[in-house]
């Protein structure tokens, strides 16, 4: 047992309790790194600490917290312990990594099945993510094309880059009819070779090497569609897309990310960061290579 003096602040225990509360999925790091935003300082070690005492340590046992304090309390519930309840199974899958020196250098595309939406009818959504930056674009639609996997890329990937002074050097996708084919034929694969973009597939029967999209889909499934299909009915697809940009905006520049490079940065922040390191790989000249 550690001794009382070794102990954080009275104060800081009662905000990472009161924090597990309305988040208990959120691992220790994106505790530690979302506090940090607040002016609270811990690590995720420390986080850790107060969870052991406590007995909170796996997530399993945050949401059975949650689940009782949500018996015993009469005040309505946050959207957040709503979707931690709904969302209570863990996901276990374990996702593969690439190497990724400098933004634009590897992207990832995919395509998801969002659900039917009566009135609307079936909507896709068309995601890709920087793979160095983690700096996510997604899209939606009525159908899943080639057509419109190419659309997302031009519409707001391509403009995002330029705009910025960064080729996007390659794309990681998997093997989906609506990404692969004939470079003369096939829109997608004629949208890439116009831009001088390679592109690269997943290896057969090991989806996890296209892990970083994955967990972008993840990430929108069970933060954005999640809450906004329970607060508003939506009619249009134009509307579903307006809410999905204030979400991926706020992904983007606020929400702090644990991924290999970020390491608790915003997506944004990290680009920004890379910008220098994309200068140095023009500027000498370094050959860009595969890194699959």
């Amino acid at each position: 047992m550690p001794r009382i003096g070794n102990r954080v602040a009275p104060e800081i225990e009662r905000k990472v309790l009161d924090y597990s509360l309305h988040f208990p999925t959120h691992g220790q790091t994106r505790v530690a790194n979302e506090l940090k935003k607040e002016s609270f300082q811990i690590s995720a070690g420390g986080i850790r600490s107060i969870w052991q005492r406590h007995d909170l340590t796996i997530k399993a046992l945050r949401l059975k917290r949650l689940e009782k304090w949500a018996v015993e309390n009469t005040e309505v519930l946050t959207e957040s312990q709503v979707q931690a309840l709904e969302a209570a199974k863990e996901e276990k899958e374990a996702y593969g990594e690439v190497e990724s020196p400098h933004p634009g250098f590897l992207l990832a595309q995919d395509t998801c099945y969002v659900g039917t939406i009566k009135g609307i009818g079936r909507i896709y959504q068309q995601t890709t993510i920087d793979t160095n930056s983690n700096m996510g674009f997604a899209k939606v639609y009525r159908e899943k094309t080639a057509l419109t996997a190419a659309d997302l890329l031009n519409d707001k990937v391509l403009p995002f880059f330029d705009g910025h002074g960064i080729r996007v050097h390659r794309v990681l996708t998997d093997n989906g009819v609506e990404l692969c084919g004939r470079k003369d034929s096939h829109p997608y694969e004629l949208f890439l070779h116009l831009n001088d973009i390679e592109h690269t597939r997943t290896k057969v029967r090991r989806p996890q090497t296209n892990g970083a999209v994955e967990r972008l889909h993840q990430t929108i499934q069970n933060e954005f569609y999640q809450v906004a299909f329970r607060k508003k009915l939506y009619h249009t697809i134009e509307e579903i897309q307006a809410d999905l940009d204030t979400f991926m905006e706020q992904y983007n520049t606020e929400r702090t990310n644990q991924g290999r490079y970020c390491q608790g940065r915003t997506p944004f922040q990290t680009f920004l960061e890379g910008l220098e390191l994309y200068q140095q790989h023009v500027y000498e000249g370094i050959e860009i290579k595969d890194a699959a």
